[in-house]
């Protein structure tokens, strides 16, 4: 039997792209153990089984904006945008496949989809209950206001915009 990898390690590959949490097709063909080149052949082969809802193309926009935040090679590796498979597109491609890692990973991934739809819904809960606080709040009270904005802030999906960590070579000691 393969070895398996523990949901967190699943939890990593799924992305936010169109406002779906979706996983890329060589990141699930590697979690089922096939090449990226059998799974999307599996996936033409099957097309009526994979409505759009379950699996779509990247846009070149997206394509680039995805290879900017993973680090991808701009000179080798992929050139064309990849496929992006939905929960249920992942579950079924599982299904095409029919191999037994990809059948026993395919649990793996959609215990994954559902730890993050959980966190997210209590996420969801937490805004409802802050914005509820926010009603109950008096005009003369700005520091719960303060509080409030303060936490919303720390709830907000991080930008890509982040500082470069680490030393550049003018970081040497100039004498």
């Amino acid at each position: 039997m393969a070895e398996l990898v523990p949901v967190e390690h699943v939890e990593r590959r799924i992305l936010s792209i169109r406002g779906l949490n979706v996983i890329i097709d060589a990141d699930l063909a590697e979690l089922y153990g096939v090449e990226t080149r059998a799974l999307n052949q599996a996936v033409r082969r099957n097309a009526s089984r994979f409505p759009e809802d379950f699996v779509f193309r990247l846009s070149p926009e997206e394509f680039k904006n995805l290879r900017s935040q993973t680090v991808m090679s701009s000179w080798g590796g992929r050139r064309t945008p990849p496929t992006a498979f939905t929960e249920h597109g992942a579950m079924m491609a599982a299904n095409v496949l029919s191999s037994q890692r990809a059948v026993e990973m395919s649990v793996f991934v959609v215990r994954a989809f559902v730890r993050l739809r959980g966190i997210l819904s209590s996420q969801v809960e937490m805004l409802r209950k802050l914005e509820e606080l926010e009603d109950k709040v008096g005009e003369h009270d700005e520091a719960l206001r303060s509080i409030v904005g303060v936490i919303r802030q720390l709830m907000a999906p991080r930008s890509g915009d982040r500082p470069e960590i680490g030393f550049t070579a003018s970081d040497g000691d100039e004498t």
